[in-house]
């Protein structure tokens, strides 16, 4: 088995769209870099007096209308059904501050973990489409064919080509999480804001990176295995966007409910370690109206990595068992 696998890893990289896909992540990588830096630089003198002027005008109509809007609120607060949120929360109008308009200063611990989630969507859908190349193509080309011949055990065929796709991105995964951590902190650190990185936010980083790295991994085996199905990269992509159009993009949002059900609301619980989402709890009010309000609820970590380890684990199996039996001319 580990034979096979270091032969299928360098029939891997010796593939040009391997090489190309990965060339592709280092230049987004690179790209991302230099947008961290466009949003990190201060602000010009032209965008510092909108934002004082933005600023006084608000700041005038708080003034002027701050004690009227709190009591209609308050107004309004005690007519809402239960549950509701506390009335200081809902009915706050705090006193504008210059440091709210224009744009803000960037600061580390915050842009970064919503970079690091962006790029886990990047990686797996990037690992997937390879993943899904590298088999589809042994189909394609009738290669698989010629290489039963030589190694008629197919299971272990199997096994070495998901393992050697997976193998194959982990590297990709780790130089690309780790090039954007640091290249954005150096430029942060020059342009924003990293008082706030204490050794609990790179520890917090440092995990994030490393469950997207292992979904990165996962999704490339996964890709192998729609590769194997479907038995071309043009069908693989056309179902994954299919799913994420038709599913998770038009379903769940007219089915809010099913959302801890959907591959992404699970995925982004496993990666940021729990996730929130939200879903509308209405009634009837006693004026005969109907309020709803929208409740804030948390998919836990546990909860994502037992679906996509279920999922995968059947995936895996539907495919090793579609593979064994079925004819590859």
């Amino acid at each position: 088995m580990l034979r096979l696998t270091k032969v299928e890893l360098r029939r891997l990289f010796a593939r040009r769209m391997i090489k190309v896909g990965v060339s592709g992540l280092f230049l987004i990588t690179a790209l991302l870099m230099f947008a961290t830096w466009l949003e990190a630089r201060p602000a010009s003198e032209s965008e510092q007096r909108a934002a004082q002027q933005q600023y006084e005008f608000a700041h005038r109509e708080w003034v002027s209308n701050h004690v009227t809007n709190e009591a209609q609120c308050k107004a309004d607060w005690v007519k809402q059904p239960d549950p509701k949120p506390k009335v200081e929360d809902m009915c706050a109008y705090p006193e504008p501050k210059l440091e709210e308009f224009g744009r803000p200063q960037q600061v580390y611990a915050e842009v970064m973990p919503q970079q690091l989630l962006g790029l886990s969507y990047l990686l797996l859908f990037a690992a997937f489409v390879l993943g899904a190349s590298f088999l589809a193509a042994e189909f394609s080309t009738g290669a698989i064919g010629n290489w039963l011949t030589f190694e008629p055990r197919r299971l272990r065929v199997y096994g070495s080509k998901l393992l050697a796709a997976a193998i194959g991105l982990l590297p990709v995964a780790l130089v690309v999480f780790t090039v954007a951590m640091l290249g954005s902190y150096l430029i942060i650190d020059q342009l924003g804001n990293t008082a706030t990185t204490t050794g609990k936010v790179w520890g917090d980083l440092a995990a994030t990176a490393g469950r997207a790295v292992v979904l990165t991994a996962l999704g490339a085996a996964l890709g192998g295995v729609a590769g194997l199905l479907l038995r071309h990269t043009a069908a693989a992509l056309g179902v994954a966007m299919g799913y994420l159009v038709l599913v998770e993009a038009i379903f769940g949002n007219l089915l809010v409910k099913v959302q801890p059900w959907l591959i992404k609301l699970n995925f982004d619980a496993f990666v940021r370690h729990d996730t929130t989402y939200y879903v509308n709890q209405c009634a009837s009010s006693s004026d005969g109206g109907y309020l709803c309000n929208s409740i804030e609820k948390t998919l836990t970590f546990e909860h994502g990595a037992w679906y996509l380890g279920i999922l995968a684990v059947v995936l895996l199996l539907l495919g090793g068992a579609v593979f064994h039996r079925r004819d590859v001319s």
